[in-house]
């Protein structure tokens, strides 16, 4: 009985051992920002590479105090380039924008801003995705939209609202130009 007891002692100090390795292992894993998603709507992992897509334009939002790039993949910088949506047609399906907003910092060394501080990005606060679907959105016109908010203090994304139709409601204004508020400025 001792022998039992003693190798069911070492069987499970072994397998606790095994178990706290694995959650101290997965503690350190930095995170996957491709498995999350917005419910009912896009997935990160639907705008892998967006950190390399053209920049369509960069907006300052005072009172939301962020800068944002807009960048667009290439079916969507392809719609811009043939003059949609000032032509009056829609951008397509598989059409994606993403935002990266960073709050702003005043930089105050650089010679070029040596009489008024030039305003740039500082920390990373967010990305902001949106993605034509027609199929997958109908109720929102085609658009899904997706928001990941950033913690710097633990290097993870998690999102920052509830559904696709989040972006919606304020897309509405841009109804006439197919419901994307940015223009692809002249290069």
């Amino acid at each position: 009985m001792t022998k039992i007891l003693s190798w069911l002692i070492v069987i499970i100090a072994a397998a606790l051992a095994v178990l706290g390795g694995s959650v101290i292992s997965a503690q350190d894993k930095p995170q996957d920002k491709y498995t999350l998603k917005v419910p009912n709507g896009p997935a990160f992992s639907d705008f892998r590479g967006y950190e390399g897509w053209q920049t369509v334009t960069v907006s300052q939002t005072e009172a939301a105090n962020v800068i944002r790039v807009i960048l667009a993949n290439p079916v969507m910088i392809k719609a811009f380039r043939a003059g949609i949506p000032g032509n009056g047609k829609p951008f397509p399906d598989g059409s994606k924008i993403a935002k990266i907003l960073w709050t702003p910092k005043k930089v105050t060394d650089a010679p070029f801003s040596a009489s008024t501080p030039d305003t740039m990005v500082d920390t990373l606060k967010a990305v902001e995705f949106i993605e034509k679907d027609s199929k997958r959105f109908p109720d929102t016109h085609g658009w899904g939209y997706a928001e990941f908010a950033y913690d710097a203090a633990s290097d993870t994304f998690k999102p920052a609202v509830s559904d696709a139709k989040c972006g919606a409601k304020c897309h509405e204004l841009a109804a006439a130009k197919d419901y994307i508020f940015n223009a692809y400025a002249r290069r």
